[in-house]
């Protein structure tokens, strides 16, 4: 048998086709490699007790414990019998009961004095904690008795010493049954083909992937197992690191036209018309992104930027040097009301500028069009036209953009707005458009931790600009417990007339629009869980929140709605009225997320706060404070005070810096919601490596990787890493590499 055919065996033929399919659907493991790479959660250590002490409500447990007493009742006249097994660990107590005809064998295997493996979810009964019908192993007595003999002293002497592997499990496949799947393929990790290049494998004192295997699945020691763990973690960060450092290497060697910007033109005209001088982070990321323009093959930068922190301004001034080197640019963002909105902000920043071939237009200026979905027929036309002439140097739109009669004159640059808004098929659309491939910038004001920008977007080079423009206002952030502490939301919405009084602004944020087809979405969720009141009525509702407003605490302001399934033309009065100041108080859902832009709006109440991620919170609180005035972000819950959604939203409060918050969010969540869906292939393949604690792990593999690739680009003297690398890139993860 072949070195890859071992570990490409199915399942099925191995553990036979019960366990199999079990395993395939609820654990994603289909092959031998696939579960040599099914690493435990964790090692009891026998001799040492679980603490029972701890053991969390209503979620599936194992524990190791001794059995205190054992005694069979009778119940219903005698009709029915039910046997209660109390185990102890000395930190706490924990009962077992087995009802019926399947009383017998447990009672026969466990009695008091021996110790076993058990497994079930924890509930409650009677004020005692209870597994009911739990599945166990039993694992021989521990017994004080003098007639011992010499023999069961030694088993239990190898028994103490040895450390058992807690399998992440499913229903109907616990983790000792994973255990014993393990054993029977474990001969075949001797086969796996090593990933890691021979010299860097000694130069860094690892051991061998077949040993690695074997020490993380049955160790002898702790040190065993964080040999292994290391190893692996490395294996992972290191071809992931390569796929990445081979999709850059790739990248560099296709062709572009340089675009520089030219003395006298249109940059030069919009710079002196600039009432401020940009800031140094502005002015070094520009460097950066000019070097890259300059270069003749594609630039693929990722901007990540806080809030407010002037990307537009960055990326406008990008798209201008590539119009003055004889290109065009265009904008994509990811909802009409974000395309009309830096429609609106850019042709206001360019002024006459904007107006090229226009009458009153500037001399040297171009044309900057719109183009979504909604247009009129006759608009879209005129777009359409203006692009393929060359006549519009700069684009703006949505998915419109990418359709098939949208042709460019000279496509140079595509700035992406809120990339992870966009699929890999729509990114290459439009990035297929250019007669070479054009550069391409990508901006995110979802700020990202160094090692997941390093992971996620390890084929962008990155620029961050994490300096806010002078003249923008600190932003006053307050949580507001509604159920707690009525009098505070009553507080909240004085707050609100106070800041309209000043002539100001303010949003209001709910997470449901309310109107019929949301509402049955809304019954047709799950049940929510028992423990939180607050999640068991649907989330607030634009609709609804708006009418008690109105007739409520803020009667007498001019209070409107905005949310995404309002007409285009609609939605985009109501920005237009409330950026002219017509409007009070506009009621929202998350469509005001990103790219909303009106200075004098200063406050924001966000309904039912701990429904929104953190970096959601952090993006909408982002909509005020953007003027003179100083912000303020009322985070409005149901919760109680000792909720985890509490606590995020009091870390939320605490702190402006979005590195932080994503920091948090990060350690909160699964790193598979970070990554997102469209990366939920490098999530599978991350079974080890944690992202955001192993950042040195990260950055030292991207190196080494860099170095491989830059020797041997296409791995012929790598083998194996071939073999890994096929296998990481399977179809799913393919698209989370081919943003670029």
């Amino acid at each position: 048998m072949d070195r890859v055919s071992a570990l490409d065996e199915s399942l099925k033929k191995t553990l036979g086709p019960a366990t199999a399919k079990v395993m395939a659907e609820h654990l994603d493991l289909h092959t031998v490699g696939d579960l040599l790479h099914h690493y435990p959660r964790r090692y009891e250590e026998r001799g040492q007790l679980t603490k029972l002490a701890d053991l969390p409500l209503d979620e599936d447990v194992t524990v190791v414990a001794q059995v205190a007493d054992s005694r069979i009742l009778t119940f219903n006249h005698g009709r029915g019998q039910r046997l209660e097994i109390t185990l102890t660990d000395g930190s706490g107590r924990l009962q077992l009961v087995f009802f019926g005809r399947g009383i017998h064998k447990p009672h026969k295997e466990l009695p008091p004095g021996s110790r076993g493996m058990f497994a079930g979810k924890v509930s409650v009964f009677n004020r005692k904690l209870q597994l009911a019908h739990p599945t166990y192993v039993p694992l021989g007595r521990v017994s004080g008795d003098e007639e011992s003999t010499e023999d069961t002293a030694q088993a239990v002497d190898a028994f103490a010493g040895k450390l058992i592997p807690i399998y992440p499990a499913c229903k109907g496949l616990e983790s000792w049954k994973i255990t014993k799947a393990v054993d029977a393929v474990l001969p075949r990790a001797a086969e796996a083909a090593d990933p890691l290049p021979p010299a860097l494998r000694e130069g860094r004192g690892f051991s061998s992937l077949p040993e690695a295997l074997l020490k993380v699945h049955r160790p002898e020691s702790r040190a065993d197992i964080e040999s292994a763990r290391q190893r692996l973690k490395w294996d992972e960060a290191f071809v992931l690191q390569v796929a990445l450092a081979r999709r850059r290497y790739a990248d560099a060697q296709l062709p572009a036209v340089a675009r520089r910007p030219v003395p006298d033109g249109l940059l030069d005209a919009f710079d002196a018309d600039l009432p401020f001088t940009l800031t140094d982070g502005q002015q070094k990321v520009t460097g950066e992104i000019f070097a890259d323009l300059a270069t003749e093959h594609p630039m693929h930068r990722l901007l990540q930027g806080e809030v407010g922190s002037g990307k537009t301004l960055v990326a406008l001034r990008a798209m201008l040097a590539v119009v003055d080197a004889g290109g065009q640019a265009a904008m994509l963002a990811p909802t009409e009301v974000l395309a009309q909105q830096h429609h609106r902000s850019i042709t206001d920043m360019m002024g006459e500028l904007a107006q090229g071939g226009m009458l009153g237009g500037a001399e040297q200026g171009t044309k900057v069009v719109l183009l979504t979905g909604s247009m009129g027929m006759a608009a879209r036309r005129q777009a359409l036209l203006d692009l393929v002439t060359g006549e519009a140097g700069i684009v703006i739109g949505t998915h419109a953009l990418i359709e098939d009669k949208v042709r460019f004159h000279d496509l140079g640059l595509v700035v992406v707005d809120e990339q992870h808004r966009f699929g890999v098929e729509q990114r290459d659309a439009l990035r297929s458009k250019g007669k070479q491939p054009p550069h391409l910038l990508v901006m995110t004001a979802t700020p990202i931790p160094r090692t997941v920008a390093m992971t996620v977007f390890g084929d962008l080079e990155t620029s961050v600009l994490d300096q806010l423009p002078a003249g923008r206002s600190p932003i006053a952030s307050h949580v507001v417990p509604a159920q707690d502490k009525p009098h505070f939301l009553a507080r909240a919405w004085e707050r609100v007339r106070e800041e309209v009084g000043k002539g100001h602004q303010a949003y209001v944020v709910c997470p449901r629009i309310g109107d019929d087809e949301d509402d049955d979405k809304a019954k047709r969720k799950s049940k929510p869980s028992k423990e939180d009141e607050a999640e068991k009525r649907p989330p607030l509702a634009v609709v609804e929140v708006a009418g008690q407003l109105t007739k409520g605490p803020l009667q007498g302001l001019r209070v409107e709605i905005l949310h995404g399934r309002m007409q285009p033309d609609d939605k985009d009065a109501v920005m237009r009225r409330f950026t002219a100041g017509e409007v009070d108080v506009l009621v929202a859902t998350t469509v005001i997320e990103v790219g909303v832009n009106v200075p004098n709006a200063t406050a924001m109440v966000i309904m039912d706060a701990d429904r929104f991620g953190v970096s959601q919170l952090h993006q909408l609180r982002g909509r005020v404070g953007r003027g003179s005035a100083p912000g303020l972000c009322l985070l409005v819950t149901d919760m109680p005070e000792a909720s985890p959604a509490r606590a995020r939203l009091g870390a939320v409060a605490a702190t402006l810096d979005g590195f932080e918050l994503s920091r948090i969010d990060l350690e909160q969540r699964r790193e598979g919601d970070v990554l997102g869906q469209a990366q939920s292939g490098v999530r599978s393949s991350l079974r080890m490596l944690a992202v955001i604690e192993d950042e040195e792990i990260i950055a030292a593999a991207r190196e080494e990787a860099a170095a491989v690739v830059a020797e041997d680009p296409e791995l012929t003297g790598s083998p194996e890493l071939r073999t890994a690398l096929d296998a990481l890139l399977d179809t799913e993860r393919e698209q989370y590499l081919d943003k670029g």
